[in-house]
């Protein structure tokens, strides 16, 4: 079977590099590594997800499906007073990215391994951030959208980025669903970036 970003436990050899990059006007520095999502550089969902999201000065915050941490890594950088949790199911991803906050200085972010929710289930935030891997299926998917619903703070937002050509479309239709309203932020590139509030 072929191995995916998604995978546990990458098999993949190791070839950690390091990348330098400008997101939100601020630079940062990140380890990468094969075997991890867009290792060679940020993808350009991510970086309209980054140059959308608006961060509240304060609250609790998670990056889920962080890869090396680029989006979470950033919101921890634009509001220093809210506590940013990362998760990934990839073990080496998050390696990577605890060195990456480690690099880039941050006392407010925190990485871990978890199965979408599974070894952070007793935790709520005020908003989760997420580019989801597609790839992996709406068998994969929509859970991981619907247990952000469940564990959202009323009045907490969900951001998404979805490719246009990759459902952007029905993620939106069920988006709406679950929280009964469902933003268009951005429109860029072939990317839509998507915000919706938990309502009650």
């Amino acid at each position: 079977m072929k191995e995916h970003y998604f995978s546990k436990d990458p098999q993949v050899v190791s070839d950690v590099r390091q990348i330098e990059v400008t997101l939100r006007g601020e630079t940062y520095r990140f380890y990468t590594d094969r075997g991890v999502f867009s290792y060679r550089d940020i993808d350009p969902g991510s970086r309209i997800l980054i140059e959308n999201m608006e961060i509240a000065d304060r609250g609790t915050v998670l990056d889920l499906g962080c890869g090396y941490g680029p989006i979470g890594i950033v919101a921890a950088r634009l509001s220093p007073k809210a506590l940013v949790y990362l998760v990934d199911v990839n073990q080496r991803a998050v390696e990577l990215c605890q060195k990456n906050i480690d690099i880039n200085s941050l006392e407010n972010a925190t990485a871990f391994a978890s199965d979408g929710f599974a070894s952070i289930d007793q935790l709520r935030f005020d908003m989760i951030l997420c580019n989801p891997p597609i790839r992996a299926g709406k068998r994969v998917v929509y859970p991981l959208i619907s247990q952000s619903f469940e564990r959202l703070y009323a009045r907490g937002s969900l951001w998404l980025v979805v490719r246009k050509k990759q459902g952007a479309a029905s993620m939106t239709e069920y988006v709406h669903t679950l929280f009964g309203n469902c933003q268009i932020v951005k429109k860029k590139a072939g990317y839509v970036v998507l915000k919706a509030v938990k309502t009650s």
